[in-house]
Parts: structure tokens; C-alpha cells; sequence
């Protein structure tokens, strides 16, 4: 994804087109410094910035710090949803993650800058000072969800203070068996601080009549997510067939969940339909006998199983596919 580069000097804008060589990025300037290379900010800085902060996830300043942070104030909500922000000297000596340094990828986004105009990193973020994991690295290591910033951030608080923290993981990171429904925890500690981490990795295939609602789907499917004991935020991503592809009340159920869905072709599917359950119904109708389970696997990327491989709900169908969890790098 692209970056933004905001500079609102001359001798800034030459050190952000510098930049735009190296990273892949949009450079933001005022008009009167903008040149070939670079986007005008037509209603001004103050303005420009409130139009692009939510445009991109990572976002360089070149300019003074204390300009940045009065400029980003009033549009920072959350770390899990506010961009990576970085600032630079126009000499391009330094430069400093100054907001969203995991989540965000800042932290990451700091080091790649650094190396490629050949600045100095700056990252003050405890755990990477300290050379520990924080919990929210660890999230994005293995793309997850953190169920509370503010249980992520006592767990992290403790890591920091060189406090022995236990990381517990499902069988499935790294076997692909059995998921675990609970933890026991043995200690003698009168208060402990306990933060999840929610991974993304499950798929649903959904098949349906047409001009179902988006009521109805959006019921199918938390039935059967609470069926099989799984987190709405675990959902990945949704997968349906060809033909199903322009539904309305899918895809206003898959936004109602800001996901996206995958569109299988049913010349994909004939190979591995004789797999599942099917129905010569559905085949005559559509030309495959069976659509959310073969959608949920030929949609996952990774091994793993069914969770819940057929559910039926008044016309609905929902399959669910767990991905086996691995941690990049």
C-alpha cells in the first residue's frame, strides 16, 4: 500500500521526492512548492492532513515534530486504527516513529525509511528500547486481533518490567490439531493479566437463494460461529460461488462485518464437488452440486480443516474452514 509523504517546505518537498524514489508513495505538498511529482493540498495543510490521515497507513511528515503532532491531534482515535506516522528532518538525518509503532507499523515502516535515504532510526516504544516482544508484535507476527488494547497493554507493561509472562498457544499454530476451548492456569499470584489475541484465520462459505437478506445471512452466520464456540473477529474473509457473486444481502452482510468476500468460479469447484455433501437440486440449478464448502476451501490459503462443514439456515448455507496459524518471517 501506498505511503504518504507530507512536506510544506521547498527544501522539503526535494527530500520527499528523494523518498518517493526509494518507497512507493504520494508526496503532499502546498501549492506554491508543488512540483512535477507531487499533489497540491488545495485547502491547505491543516485540511490536507484531515483528508489523508484515514487514506493511508503509513504516513511521513517532513517537518518539524511539534507541527505533526498538532496537526494529527484531533483525528487520533485508537492504535489498531490510526496510521503509522513518521517524521523526518528536511536534512533527512533522522527519522522517528512518533505514532502507532506496531499496529500501525510504524516501528517497521522507521527502519525501511532509515535504510534506504540512510537515516537514523528513532523508535522509543518500550519493548523495542528494552529488546522484548510486546503484545501487539506478536499479533501482527501472526495477523490476530487482540480482544482489548488495555489488556494488550498491562500484559506488555509486565513483559517490559522484566515480569515472566506465559504465552499460550493452540495446538494448531503450529500442528494444525485441535483447537483449545480453555486454559488452566496454576499460579499464586492473587491478580494476573490475561490478553487474547484473535486470530484471523477462519473462512466462510456461504451459499444462498437469490434476494436472501442481509439479515437473514448475517443470522446464519453468528448461528453458526456460536455453534462451533468461534470469535466473530476471527472471520478472514467470506467465499461464495460465481453466480452469487453480485447478491445483494451477501455482500451488504459481508460489509456489515467489514470483510471481503471471495468470488469462486464453479469451473474451480467441479474438480472437488464429489468431496462434500451435495445436491443433484443444486447441481441441475447452477451446474455444481455443493457451494459453501468447496467455496470456504478453494478460498483459504493456507492447510486446515472444517470446523463446521455443512450448516443449514432457512435457505442459507454455512461452512466454516479454520486455516492453520503461521507467524511470518
Amino acid at each position: 500500500m501506498k505511503w504518504a509523504v507530507i512536506s510544506v517546505t521547498q527544501k522539503g518537498v526535494k527530500k520527499a521526492l528523494e523518498v518517493s524514489e526509494k518507497i512507493n508513495c504520494d508526496v503532499y505538498t502546498l501549492p506554491k512548492y508543488s512540483v512535477c511529482g507531487t499533489i497540491p493540498m488545495e485547502s491547505g495543510f491543516k485540511k490536507g492532513v484531515e483528508d489523508i490521515f484515514y487514506r493511508y497507513k503509513t504516513i511521513l511528515f517532513i517537518m518539524a515534530s511539534g507541527i505533526v503532532v498538532r496537526s494529527i491531534a484531533p483525528y487520533i482515535k485508537t492504535k489498531d486504527v490510526d496510521p503509522g506516522v513518521l517524521v523526518m528532518d528536511e536534512e533527512g538525518n533522522f527519522v522517528t516513529s512518533l505514532l502507532s509503532g506496531h499496529l500501525g507499523g510504524a516501528n517497521a515502516a522507521c527502519e525501511k525509511i532509515a535504510e534506504a535515504v540512510g537515516a537514523v532510526p528513532v523508535i522509543s516504544t518500550a519493548s523495542d528500547v528494552s529488546g522484548s516482544t510486546a503484545v501487539d508484535t506478536i499479533a501482527i507476527a501472526i495477523k490476530g486481533k487482540m480482544d482489548s488494547l488495555e489488556k494488550a497493554k498491562h500484559v506488555t507493561s509486565l513483559i517490559v518490567g522484566g515480569e515472566r509472562v506465559s504465552l499460550k498457544l493452540p495446538e494448531n499454530v503450529v500442528l494444525g490439531e485441535d483447537n483449545t476451548a480453555g486454559v488452566i492456569v496454576l499460579s499464586n499470584r492473587k491478580e494476573l493479566k490475561i490478553s487474547q489475541i484473535i486470530p484471523q484465520n477462519i473462512v466462510v462459505g456461504i451459499g444462498c437463494r437469490r434476494g436472501t437478506s442481509k439479515e437473514s445471512i448475517i443470522e446464519a452466520v453468528e448461528n453458526a460461529m456460536d455453534e462451533a464456540n468461534l470469535h466473530m473477529d476471527s472471520i478472514r474473509i467470506f467465499a461464495t460461488v460465481d453466480l452469487k457473486g453480485d447478491e445483494v444481502g451477501l455482500l451488504e452482510a459481508v460489509r456489515h462485518y467489514g470483510k471481503e468476500l471471495t468470488v469462486i468460479s464453479r469451473e474451480e469447484i467441479l474438480p472437488i464437488e464429489d468431496n462434500f455433501e451435495g445436491s443433484d437440486f443444486v447441481k441441475k440449478s447452477i451446474g455444481v452440486k455443493s457451494v459453501s464448502a468447496p467455496c470456504a476451501l478453494l478460498a483459504s490459503k493456507s492447510k486446515g480443516k472444517f470446523i463446521t462443514e455443512k450448516m443449514r439456515h432457512d435457505g442459507i448455507t454455512v461452512s466454516i474452514y479454520e486455516e492453520e496459524i503461521r507467524r511470518d518471517g
